[in-house]
């Protein structure tokens, strides 16, 4: 498969990090760390980092975090930052250490690096990455698999949520890996395989820096659909999965949300028509259930807010978060909301 060389792929990098804040750079050589520290980013407090996880070949940092008494046979999360983030920041600002402490699961957080992408975003849209067994998704799953020895996880019990670039990775994830998974949660993402590359990133997933929405292609819920199975030889069945968006999100198509759920329902077996309308803190909420009443998909269409993570700071249960750039205090927080759609505020 032909691959860009070093130089474009740098030329490009810098072209497409004025444009968008979504990822739009390339690989560069993992060497690059020791010869420019200063172009990687480490784990920071309260996270740890570990190391010997694989042959890591999308070249990121493993950063986790597990609460006192963990117990053994838990479940992980594992949350990807967005664009410009820290994995420290973004599991504490978004709530995740909160509830990791309270409802007893370990977090992994995979770091990127600039040295991978200038704007430190996770790579969905290079089939180096985004495929399995490749790159970034490889490096994810090998993090994955020695935190579920090291922490004794629960297999059935792994879960995965990003937002922006971290959730276009989400997407990745679950299309790539699905047999990991028993729950997913996409924040102002694209659905898996929008882009094979910067070019058809820049055009066809609906992500800008203008100021001004760019188009989001309009596949059927089959096509969608179609490019997850073909993703892995899987044959059982997918993890469901919650889809958060902002009306007023200039950075991604707020129209994502609706060819996310055309691509999800799709491949989860179940139409395009919600089953249940109604409201989370004021904000649309749609459910999707399946002919048993299991609900699948479920989304929650933020009016009034950009490109973000939402959140609510406070201490009552269901709040969480500080406001920073790209986490929004918009009055819910989506972590906790999440938590209870993959049934994790449980004993």
């Amino acid at each position: 498969m032909p691959q860009n060389r070093p130089g474009q792929r740098w030329g490009d990098a810098i072209i497409l990090t004025l444009l968008l804040v979504l990822p739009m750079a390339a690989s560069a050589a993992t060497g690059w760390c020791s010869w420019f520290p200063w172009l990687c980013s480490d784990c920071g407090a309260p996270l740890t980092e570990a190391t010997g996880f694989g042959s890591n070949p999308g070249n990121l940092r493993m950063c986790k975090y597990q609460p006192a008494n963990l117990g053994a046979s838990r479940p992980l999360v594992v949350a990807l930052h967005g664009c410009t983030q820290q994995a420290s920041d973004y599991a504490d600002a978004t709530g995740w250490i909160k509830f990791a402490d309270k409802y007893h699961f370990a977090l992994l957080l995979p770091q990127q690096q600039p040295a991978n992408n200038l704007s430190q975003c996770f790579n969905w849209f290079e089939r180096a990455n985004n495929e399995r067994g490749k790159g970034e998704a490889l490096s994810i799953q090998q993090m994955i698999d020695k935190i579920k020895v090291d922490a004794a996880i629960d297999p059935q019990k792994v879960y995965v949520t990003g937002l922006s670039a971290g959730g276009g990775m989400t997407a990745v994830m679950l299309a790539a890996y699905p047999e990991l998974f028993a729950g997913g949660a996409i924040i102002a993402g694209v659905p898996y395989k929008c882009a094979n590359d910067a070019t058809e990133a820049l055009s066809h997933c609906g992500v800008s820096l203008s100021g001004q929405v760019t188009p989001m292609k309009d596949l059927t819920p089959n096509q969608w659909g179609s490019l997850v199975r073909k993703a892995s030889n899987h044959g059982g069945s997918f993890a469901p999965v919650s889809i958060w968006q902002g009306t007023a999100d200039t950075t991604v198509n707020p129209e994502d949300q609706r060819e996310l759920v055309d691509q999800w329902t799709n491949v989860l077996g179940i139409d395009q028509k919600p089953d249940v309308e109604d409201t989370i803190n004021g904000q649309p909420h749609k459910l999707y259930k399946d002919v048993n009443g299991r609900v699948l998909v479920e989304t929650v269409l933020v009016k009034g807010m950009g490109h973000g993570t939402p959140i609510d700071p406070g201490k009552a249960d269901n709040q969480c978060g500080k406001a920073a750039p790209y986490i929004l205090d918009v009055g819910i927080c989506s972590s906790f909301y999440i938590i209870k759609f993959w049934g994790l505020d449980g004993p």
